[in-house]
């Protein structure tokens, strides 16, 4: 897993019912965008993570120049 600052994190809930969490690297503590990560998930909470296989990588979309 790859990701770089400003991309999110898409945590799959992994048993029925729970919802999907939706994360922002703010920052990458690994090399070369591995992990762990600092996140900020939508309610302003932070955390250092290193996702597990239920997550996903949305890259941030580059603004044309």
């Amino acid at each position: 897993m790859e990701a770089q600052k400003g991309d999110r994190l898409l945590m799959h809930g992994r048993i029925v019912g729970q919802h999907d969490r939706v994360a922002e690297v703010v920052e990458v503590l690994g090399t070369n965008g591995t992990p762990p990560y600092r996140v900020r998930f939508q309610d302003g909470h932070e955390t250092i993570m290193s996702p597990g296989p239920d997550t996903v990588v949305q890259h941030e979309k580059m603004a044309d120049g």
